[in-house]
């Protein structure tokens, strides 16, 4: 069994990921067991930053984890986008990873699907690369305020 001191548990490189998880998947009524995220559950809190992404925009996974305040749970956020898929006032599309690369792009219904949507907003993406990125990348952390 791996420990924190080597790096990995359970294949998480920090207690907090593996704590959502354990969370999400036990349903927990313990709320305290989530620290911060007490309110509402990750992939929540995922589902509202994501919503306000502006249309012709992108972000990263790692930039919503940042916002959140669990910098390092991007996989998280995948895995929030990657559920989200029944709910469609989520702009999962619109979320990609830290290079501007589609990773998610799998997930959707369709291989060229996420492509597809972006790009009918007007998003220029070759070889599953996003081509202006630095310039349509939306911040969270700098164009939300933590309420």
């Amino acid at each position: 069994m791996y420990t924190f001191r080597e790096g990995l548990f359970w294949g998480f490189r920090d207690k907090q990921a593996l704590y959502f998880l354990m969370a999400c998947f036990f349903k927990t009524k313990r709320k305290r067991f989530l620290g911060q995220m007490c309110e509402l559950n990750f992939f929540e809190k995922c589902y509202q930053v994501a919503k306000q992404i502006p249309f012709g925009r992108v972000t990263s996974y790692g930039a919503i984890a940042k916002y959140l305040g669990t910098a390092r749970s991007a996989r998280m956020v995948g895995w929030a986008m990657n559920a989200s898929h029944r709910n469609k006032d989520i702009p999962a599309h619109r979320v990609v990873n830290r290079k501007g690369l589609l990773t998610g792009k799998h997930h959707f219904q369709g291989a060229h699907l996420m492509q597809q949507l972006l790009e009918s907003e007007g998003i220029f993406v070759v070889d599953n690369q996003i081509q202006n990125f630095q310039e349509i990348f939306w911040d969270p952390s700098e164009e939300l305020q933590r309420g």
